[in-house]
């Protein structure tokens, strides 16, 4: 799975074989949560010169990845005029899940968490924030409450796309709950018969692969 940010539960003990065979099905698949079924989409910020801070991360990011604090500070860049604006409409849903979705994209889950709940307090109701907040928190380390979010979109929207995969996910991967993790996706594609027939495909590998890893 690459998915280098997700927790693995503690206590988990699984055999190096099963996790080589579910690494490779998460990897023809080419999922990670929230791929298959997009959450919450991004608005594009309005666009920032680049100073002397980002010029340099970029700079020291020429050779590789960029670390954490770097990311952190792309995102705060990307997110100032998002926020200044906030300033004047600190309750907007949109303009609150525009700065979570830049977090979110820099893996500062936190901090995206943060406003993704700051925005549901303005739009409750609002189940793509939801789930991308269930990610965060999962990201975070909270599986708990990361279900228990999924779990209330379900109840505003039962037939949800990306909750139903997320939920299967997070079950999967965060609770090494096999059972659910198909009970859910199978309800996703019970549910949402009008899928198109490659991401019914995936999410029906996924589900063979689990159930392959129980009976090994």
């Amino acid at each position: 799975m690459a998915n280098d940010a997700a927790p693995l539960a503690s206590g988990t003990n699984w055999e190096k074989k099963q996790v080589f065979v579910m690494a490779s099905v998460c990897l023809v698949v080419g999922m990670a949560i929230g791929y298959l079924f997009r959450g919450s989409q991004p608005a594009a910020p309005p666009a920032a010169s680049a100073g002397p801070a980002e010029t340099a991360t970029r700079a020291s990011m020429a050779g590789g990845r960029p670390t954490l604090e770097q990311m952190k500070q792309m995102a705060d860049k990307k997110a100032e005029p998002l926020l200044e604006k906030l300033k004047s409409d600190p309750n907007n849903s949109a303009l609150l899940n525009q700065v979570a979705l830049v977090y979110k994209s820099t893996h500062q889950f936190k901090e995206a968490a943060s406003y993704f709940d700051k925005a549901l307090q303005s739009d409750p109701k609002n189940v793509a924030i939801r789930t991308d907040l269930a990610s965060c928190l999962y990201y975070n380390g909270d599986v708990e409450e990361a279900i228990a979010q999924l779990n209330q979109s379900l109840h505003d929207d039962p037939k949800d796309a990306n909750t139903l995969f997320n939920l299967g996910m997070i079950k999967w991967q965060g609770k090494q709950d096999g059972k659910g993790a198909v009970a859910a996706w199978q309800e996703l594609l019970k549910s949402n018969p009008q899928l198109s027939a490659d991401r019914k495909a995936a999410v029906k590998k996924l589900i063979a692969g689990v159930q392959a890893q129980g009976k090994s």
